[in-house]
């Protein structure tokens, strides 16, 4: 049995002996329970070369406090951290067989064995609204540390910690400008771990570890000198190796939209790869492209199940109840689940793979020490416009053809041919933008919006086949087939329409200026 809950903190560096601030005339805040005192003591286990604590996962056993166990912390974005909690149970300092699944992605086969201990005397101040309900904690800690292993190194320090328990993004802000005003600096460590094992602050995960936005983009380079074409397409492919890293403790974890997420960095790492190799050349680079479109290929049986499972569901419940004939949605459910359940399974059991670890392996080497070309090392500017303007005309022959193709499935398989060149286009304008500026990012966006619409008719067509399978075991079984037809027609003239809206789309993107 475990439990998720999501820990959004601030740490700040602290004097010795330092008690916990009293925070006043913060918003919502109308009292305070505490200080009340706490002595926690935790185990960190991680592999011996630290893979999880490098990739900012601690995995702890803790006794004291309010939630003595095993805690599984995995970064959510900014000072959000998903924690996965364990309890104790029997197995000692065995760790739980859930979270060390979870993190397989990141030992890839190595064993998880206590590093450190760290031993926490802590006094909480317990931030309540007018309701007596918890806003948030203000906690000061002394904390003792020792490292295990062959060498021992044992430190102490004191720290500050503000954790939201109720409160929202303005209460932080507020205590965090509160802290600052009576001298406390925020903590470059996300973790007590990385200061126990002697790390400088520059070497936080946080500091090697690119930025990610929830849509995928990263904000704006700023450089003194021209930044090279091999800088942007490298920050680039660690941006979405390390999103694919996060994704895979959430896919084993059934999360939702997890599964998405993972394919989509897989995509944009190897339409990066297919797309840039004048700069990494695909000598270098064609076993890394064959696994990665193994694993989107897998990725993409469960999201697709699970998408189109979700839009025939729907468009059922959108047909009047009068010309609903016969179980059909409890059809439509007993046809999917058991298609998504052997996708899920897939899923895992790829996961589970020497296959994936050596993929994974492979895109850790491949970032570490890129095979250059001598262009990767011209500015960006000179360099990278080339292939997003090749990707553009691509995408223009494609869009052309399709629109020129006989009506029917070949018309329908040339969109989906465009489609494709689209999302290269796209992919390689998010790829150029931080250097290149507005430009691309107009690019970017023009991309977005027709492979937006191709994909739509993709999925109605996809879904219009699926009405007619579902139509004919309808039959088969000796049931009215009827409301099959109208799903199958609505899909249809949905198709019909997406492709025009496509074109139109297509004439609304202008050919790219992409100049530094």
């Amino acid at each position: 049995m475990s439990t998720t809950v999501y820990e959004t903190e601030i740490k700040y560096e602290a004097p010795p002996g330092t008690t916990v601030p009293q925070l006043g005339g913060l918003p919502s805040v109308a009292g305070a329970s505490g200080p009340e005192e706490q002595l926690l003591e935790a185990e960190y286990y991680d592999t011996s070369d630290l893979r999880l604590i490098r990739n900012g996962i601690t995995l702890r056993r803790r006794r004291g406090g309010s939630d003595p166990g095993w805690h599984l912390k995995l970064p959510a974005g900014g000072s959000t951290r998903r924690e996965i909690q364990v309890p104790p149970g029997r197995g000692g300092r065995q760790v739980p067989a859930r979270l060390a699944s979870l993190v397989r992605g990141y030992t890839r086969g190595e064993t998880l064995r206590p590093v450190a201990r760290i031993s926490t005397r802590r006094q909480v101040l317990t931030l309540l609204d007018s309701a007596g309900a918890s806003l948030a904690e203000i906690a000061a800690d002394d904390v003792s540390a020792q490292t295990m292993g062959e060498e021992t190194m044992i430190s102490q320090w004191a720290e500050v910690e503000v954790e939201l328990t109720g409160g929202g993004p303005r209460l932080l802000k507020a205590a965090d400008a509160q802290l600052r005003r009576d001298g406390l600096q925020p903590s470059a460590r996300a973790a007590k771990l990385e200061r126990a094992l002697g790390w400088p602050a520059e070497d936080g995960p946080a500091r090697t570890q690119p930025a990610a936005t929830a849509n995928g983009r990263r904000g704006e380079q700023h450089h003194s000198a021209p930044v090279s074409a091999g800088d942007v397409v490298v920050a680039y492919l660690q941006e979405h190796a390390a999103r694919l890293g996060a994704m895979d403790p959430l896919v084993r974890g059934d999360e939702p939209d997890a599964v998405h997420q993972m394919r989509v960095s897989t995509r944009r790492l190897r339409s990066t790869l297919q797309t840039f190799a004048e700069v990494i050349p695909r000598s270098g680079t064609e076993k890394i492209l064959a696994e990665l479109k193994w694993l989107g290929g897998v990725l993409g049986e469960a999201r697709d199940a699970e998408v189109l499972a979700s839009r025939l569901s729907q468009n059922v419940r959108t047909i009047p109840a009068e010309v609903t004939l016969g179980p059909v949605q409890a059809r439509v459910q007993g046809h999917f689940a058991p298609i998504q359940a052997a996708a899920r399974r897939n899923v895992l059991a790829a996961l589970d793979s020497a296959r994936y670890f050596a993929l994974r392996d492979a895109l850790d080497g491949l970032l570490a020490d890129p095979p250059w070309s001598a262009e990767a090392a011209r500015p960006a500017g000179r360099v990278l416009p080339a292939a997003a303007h090749h990707a553009y005309r691509r995408t223009r022959r494609r869009i052309r053809k399709a629109g020129a193709t006989s009506p029917g499935r070949p018309r329908e398989l040339a969109y989906h041919e465009a489609r494709k060149a689209a999302k290269r286009a796209r992919y390689a304008g998010e790829t150029i933008s931080p250097a290149l500026g507005k430009a691309a990012r107009r690019f970017t966006k023009q991309m977005k919006k027709v492979q937006t619409v191709l994909g739509d008719h993709q999925d109605a067509v996809v879904a219009r086949g699926a009405d007619r399978e579902l139509g004919i075991g309808a039959h088969l079984a000796g049931e009215n087939a009827f409301t099959y037809g109208l799903l199958y027609d609505q899909e249809d003239q949905r198709a019909v329409r997406l492709q025009a809206k496509a074109q139109r789309a297509w004439k609304r993107a202008h050919r790219p200026r992409l100049r530094h």
